[in-house]
């Protein structure tokens, strides 16, 4: 009777308090407004948003003031760092917060420790990677991309300190997963806003110099890169070593486990792969345009730094559309999980429309923020009117991605995003060096690619609900 007693009295203190919090929550996605709670549900993720453009434009403008060929030089480095960014936030990031999310609602405390001590591990192994790999392939990427003379220099001078700074990005961004995973949005949003204002205010001091500080050029950006995320990983460091974190970070006793990697990679690498072909298709399409000369590689760089927003964009949507669609799957309530699916593409669709609508029609809010050159305005002018319009496609295409997540089945969407690479890039390399359209014939191609990106992606959705409801009969 003793022991009886002993097993039972711990249960109330134990399990009642994360009882009306999860079956609230539950509720919510069950049976609230289907707009009104993925609005209620993406709100945090924009202090995410918000922080990523913000580094995205101010790089821009800083540099844009050391002339075209600085600007040029640095634009063929950063979807490198982009790449790096969105493998450690969107990719890896996700299947860190997942694993640890599912240890938690286990209550295996001591499995959720290990696996951010996994989450350290991984980030130092990724960001090893991603140096190691990217600073001995630069000069034969960047030339291959168009790079020649001062752009060149000025691309590397920038990469040989920001694709260092591999290790800063994927600690902050996996190691804030990891806090994401106990349920605490706000303090990973905190650090990395606070670790992008740290870099606004600390690139142009050393890319301009300031004082005794003398001025680095592209190089400050890269340095400024560096120092403001190592500061954001270390806050989150110290946080997972505390006392008021849920799961903590412990070194002493740790091991490193297979299947504890394994249940982050499960779920990490096929948005891996999928940020990798979002990302490869910028490289790819500005090595293209390279072959138009600089100032065609510039004005679609520069356009395309516009894509590098929506992205987080949609990312701050998805995570909300992913557990709407997974919640109402599970339960089999086959019917609004899809009604949650189209609501939530929609949403991404008609945002990203209404962003790329804006600077279609006022091109010059976006690209004078970069450059003043008239010849790069004018191509910039003519990728976003042909382009933005039909970014409303993109957001489509990227909001079914997310859907397709929370119906377990994210292959066919994944697959429809490579096929939108080799759209593009075909048509373009057709359109330029077979028909000689030019420029305008490089834009059509990267159109026609977004639209065959939300037309697959719509036919991968439909083909999960397809066989779905034929497994249920």
């Amino acid at each position: 009777m003793r022991a009886e007693t002993m097993t039972l009295a711990p249960q109330p203190f134990a399990q009642n308090p994360p009882k009306p919090v999860v079956a609230a929550r539950t509720k919510l996605l069950l049976e609230g407004p289907l707009l009104a709670t993925l609005l209620r549900l993406s709100a945090p993720n924009v202090l995410n948003l918000l922080a990523i453009a913000g580094m995205i434009t101010f790089d821009g403008l800083f540099l844009g003031r050391l002339g075209a060929d600085a600007l040029a030089g640095v634009s063929l480095a950063f979807p490198f760092v982009m790449l790096m960014q969105h493998t450690a936030a969107s990719g890896m990031g996700g299947g860190v917060s997942s694993a640890v999310a599912r240890a938690l609602g286990a209550a295996k405390r001591d499995l959720a420790d290990a696996l951010v001590f996994h989450t350290f591990v991984l980030a130092l192994a990724i960001a090893a990677a991603f140096s190691a790999v990217l600073l001995l392939a630069a000069p034969i990427l960047f030339r291959a991309m168009g790079g020649q003379g001062a752009v060149l220099s000025a691309a590397m001078d920038y990469a040989n300190v920001a694709f260092w700074s591999a290790i800063s990005i994927c600690m902050l961004n996996l190691l804030g997963s990891a806090v994401r995973g106990t349920g605490n949005m706000a303090l990973p949003a905190g650090v990395i806003v606070g670790s992008v204002v740290g870099h606004i205010v600390v690139s142009p001091v050393l890319i301009f110099g300031w004082g005794p500080i003398p001025g680095l050029g592209p190089a400050g950006a890269g340095w400024g890169l560096m120092l403001s995320f190592a500061a954001g990983s270390l806050v989150l460091f110290t946080y997972l070593r505390s006392s008021r974190s849920l799961v903590h970070l412990r070194f002493s006793g740790a091991r490193l486990e297979w299947p504890l990697f394994a249940d982050i990679l499960k779920v990490g690498v096929p948005g891996l792969v999928n940020v990798v072909i979002t990302n490869l298709s910028v490289v790819v399409l500005t090595g293209i345009a390279g072959q138009l000369g600089k100032k065609a590689a510039l004005g679609y760089a520069l356009g395309a730094r516009l894509e590098y927003i929506l992205i987080p964009l949609a990312f701050g949507f998805g995570t909300a559309i992913v557990a709407m669609v997974g919640t109402n799957w599970g339960a089999r309530q086959y019917q609004r999980a899809h009604r949650a699916a189209w609501i939530g593409a929609m949403t991404v669709a008609v945002t990203c429309a209404a962003i790329g609508t804006l600077f279609a029609l006022f091109p010059t809010l976006w690209l004078h923020l970069f450059t003043n050159d008239e010849d790069t305005i004018q191509l910039g002018t003519s990728y976003l009117r042909v382009v933005g319009p039909i970014y409303g496609l993109y957001g489509l295409g990227m909001g079914l991605y997310f859907a397709s997540q929370g119906l377990g089945n994210a292959m066919w969407t994944v697959a429809a995003n490579a096929i939108r690479l080799v759209i593009s890039s075909g048509c373009a390399v057709i359109a330029i060096c077979w028909l000689h359209f030019g420029a305008i014939g490089l834009f059509i191609s990267i159109a026609a690619g977004f639209c065959a990106y939300a037309i697959l992606t719509l036919i991968a959705v439909g083909g999960v609900k397809t066989s779905s409801v034929g497994r249920r009969a």
